[in-house]
Formats: structure tokens, sequence, C-alpha cells
């Protein structure tokens, strides 16, 4: 069973922290270490850290989010990351939420599945070192100088079922996160007829699912940061719709959360949401869930590693060295 794992980019840990996270995943024997994007580290400039610093695990954006960068200076980017470390990059891409889009980035949420499909195919053009002309986003003209020696598998975040289908008809992998086991298929059912409606193979595009773990000393205060991850990913507009099924009072939590009831929102989350979307207790724990996933249909379960605290670093690694151990 491969693994991988996730950076805990709303830590606030510094570059030195994240590559020690990085090496201890290498030495796990970890096939993948991947870096969000959020608020925290710019992705590409921590990626070549790592690249440079370690010799054998894959390294990917996880994700990048199509609307900050254009097509052009990711195809830039990820080929400098590929000449530096090749055959180790893995581009994530993904759209990403209204919120970071345009109150952060100032960029129009427009067209997501349009600007994807057009993304993507700027991407592939510019890596085989074509003039690109895309019309969204509008990218007219570029040639890449720095062609990658191999270009990397373009891996798409998706969530709803039109996202799904469309990984199905353009990418390489697919990442459907926030994605208990008994949930991956119907979700891959979407990717698979999106390979049928392009005339791909069945099962061309492989897929990949992160979830929380924690499998240090500090169970129970990892316990309070996980149900606080758990709202607060839930009441992402686009991310909403998966935490449904387990939390039945989310429109409620939301009411209380906005109006600035932090602990009455936090109350109103239920164990069940926090067990299913994450893994909390020893190595075990944390690879039976990437166990479970990998029999649902997952290639390659993704453990993300935040400290009990933010700023903690001895739960991240603990994490990654006590589920690689239980999972061998």
């Amino acid at each position: 069973m491969k693994l991988g794992i996730t950076m805990p980019v709303d830590d606030g840990l510094g570059v030195p922290e994240y590559l020690r996270i990085a090496l201890a995943a290498e030495e796990a024997g970890y096939d993948s270490v991947w870096a969000g994007e959020v608020a925290g580290p710019e992705v590409f400039s921590l990626l070549g850290v790592l690249a440079a610093s370690t010799s054998r695990v894959r390294l990917g954006t996880g994700i990048a989010s199509v609307y900050p960068r254009s097509p052009a200076l990711a195809a830039m980017g990820f080929a400098t990351l590929a000449s530096a470390a090749p055959g180790r990059i893995l581009a994530g891409i993904g759209a990403s939420s209204p919120m970071i889009v345009r109150d952060w980035h100032g960029r129009a949420f427009d067209a997501p599945l349009a600007t994807i499909e057009g993304y993507v195919a700027a991407l592939r053009a510019a890596w085989a070192g074509e003039r690109v002309h895309v019309e969204h986003p509008r990218t007219h003209g570029f040639r890449a100088s720095l062609l990658p020696p191999q270009a990397p598998p373009i891996v798409l975040a998706a969530m709803n079922p039109r996202m799904l289908r469309l990984a199905g008809r353009i990418a390489d992998g697919v990442f459907v996160t926030w994605c208990p086991p008994d949930e991956v298929d119907a979700r891959l059912a979407h990717v698979r007829e999106g390979e049928r409606e392009a005339g791909r193979e069945p099962g061309t595009v492989w897929a990949m699912a992160s979830y929380w773990a924690y499998a240090g000393d500090r169970t129970e205060e990892a316990m309070a940061r996980m149900r606080r991850l758990v709202l607060q990913y839930a009441m992402v507009p686009t991310h909403r719709g998966s935490f449904a099924r387990v939390f039945a009072e989310l429109d409620r939590a939301t009411e209380l959360w906005t109006s600035g009831d932090r602990a009455g929102a936090l109350a109103l989350v239920p164990d069940e949401a926090v067990h299913r979307l994450c893994a909390v207790g020893d190595g075990a724990d944390v690879a039976r869930r990437a166990a479970d996933l990998a029999k649902a249909g997952i290639e390659l379960p993704v453990l993300l590693t935040p400290g009990a605290v933010p700023g903690e670093l001895d739960g991240p690694l603990q994490t990654i060295t006590r589920t690689a151990d239980a999972a061998r």
C-alpha cells in the first residue's frame, strides 16, 4: 500500500520544520509529499527546497489554485521543479474556494470548469514545447523555453459531480479530499463516467484521498483541534456538501460561528463527523483508515498531519513514523 503525506500548511511552521517532515516521510518510505497553499508557505518555493533536499520521494502541489497564477506562470513553475527533481513532481491543481480567490487574491471566481479545462490544456501544450493558444483563461502565444524532462502528472482536486467527471475526461489523477471510505465508490463513478465520455479506458485516472491524521502523544488536544478543523472546512461553500451526511446541525453551527459564538458552534460538531473525516489514535488507527481507503479504490491515501496545537512538530513526526511502522 502506497502512502503519502500532505503538509500542515496552516500550522505556522517554517521551512526548516517542513523540511524535517518531508525527510521523515522519505526515510519512512512514503511515496509522496504534498503541500497545499492557503495562507502559509508559497507552494512552488517550498517544493523547490524539498526537491533540493530529498532524493526519492515524489513531491506534489496539493493543491495549487488555478486562479492566482496564469497557466504560463504555473507551467514555468512546474517545469522548474521537474528540472530539479526529474520524475518526482506531480501537478496538483484545483479551483480552491470563492473566499480565497475573490477576497484574498482579488480574482474573479468564474467558470471553474472551463478555467480548469483550459488550464490543463495550456500546461500540457507548454510542457510539449508548443505555442499556447487557450481562450479561457486567455493565454495566447506563450512558448516555454524550459521544458520538463518528464511532464508532471496532472492531478485534479474534485468534490462535486461535474468536476469529478471533468477529472475523468482530462486528468491523470483525481484528488477526492474529505471522502470517507464508504463514499469513494460514488465519487469514482463520476470519474469513470468522465473517462467514458472522453473515450478513455476505465481506470485511466488514478485516485488519491487525504484525511486528517494524528498518532502522536497528545490525543485529547488533537481531537479538540480536529473538531475545529472539521467545522471550519465544513462551512466552506464548495466543501459543504461533503459534510452534510454526518453533520445534521451544520446550518445552525454556521450561524453560531458567524455570530461569534465559537464555543456553541463547536459543541454542535458530533464525534461521528470527526471520526468519519479524521483518524485520531495510534499508528494502527491511522494506517487502518489508509487501508480502508485503498480497499475502496483509492490508490494513494494521503495523511494530512497537523499538530495537536498549531506549531507542534512532534505530533506530525510521530504520526508519520508510527503509521508507517503499523502499515508494514
